[in-house]
Parts: structure tokens; C-alpha cells; sequence
């Protein structure tokens, strides 16, 4: 059964840091894109970071420079490292995984696993 489970959010003032992780279960991830969105109330969903074998990261502009993607193999695990976070990145922040092998410039997110989502509040 593949499951992405993720955690590490939390309330962080502004130019704190956290660190998200996203645990996944039921495939090899070295194989697969691995990608972050979030979700702020009453806005859409948005993309954040992705990560594949095939190509460099991504970053949304939003966060360049402030964030990072990586990942652990041997633990199965995705990891997005938060520093100098701004109010406007208070959201629910999901980790997903499309159901087919490839890299994150070929994802169409049309058929994906999601993980169950983690809030992250930003807030003085």
C-alpha cells in the first residue's frame, strides 16, 4: 500500500525555520518525482518544490533561496528545509507522488498519491 505521510510543521515566528519531512511507503522514491504544494485559506493550491533524478529541483519563485529540497534514500524520506520564513507562507503543505516513474518537468498531476497534509503557520 503506498501511504506519504508528512510532518514538521508547527508556529514559527517570522524568520524562523522548519522542517518538513515526507515519509513514503509502498514504492522506492529514487525512482519517482517527489514534489511539496500548500494551500493557504481561500487561495488554490500551489506548487513549491519537486525533486527527481532527472532534472535539478524546482523551486517556485516564492521560496527561492529560502527553501530546500532534498531526500534520504535509505530512509525513504523527502525533506523541504524552511528558512527565513514570511507570513505568506502560512499554508497546509502537502507532499505528493505521481503513480507513474519520471522526472518533476513531466508531471502532470493527473494521477497522484498525496499525503495527508501539515500545517505550517507563520506569525508574530
Amino acid at each position: 500500500e503506498v501511504q506519504l505521510v508528512e510532518s514538521g510543521g508547527g508556529l514559527v515566528q517570522p524568520g524562523g525555520s522548519l522542517r518538513l519531512s515526507c515519509v513514503v511507503s509502498g514504492f522506492t522514491i529514487d525512482n519517482y518525482a517527489i514534489g511539496w504544494f500548500r494551500q493557504a485559506p481561500g487561495l488554490e493550491r500551489e506548487g513549491v518544490s519537486c525533486i527527481s533524478r532527472g532534472s535539478g529541483p524546482y523551486y517556485d519563485d516564492s521560496v527561492k533561496g529560502r527553501f530546500t529540497i532534498s531526500s534520504d534514500n535509505a530512509k525513504n524520506t523527502v525533506y523541504l528545509q524552511m528558512n527565513n520564513l514570511k507570513v505568506e507562507d502560512t499554508a497546509v503543505y502537502f507532499c505528493a507522488a505521481p503513480k507513474v516513474q519520471g522526472s518533476c518537468y513531466k508531471w502532470a498531476l493527473s494521477d497522484d498519491y498525496w499525503g495527508q497534509g501539515t500545517q505550517v503557520t507563520v506569525s508574530s
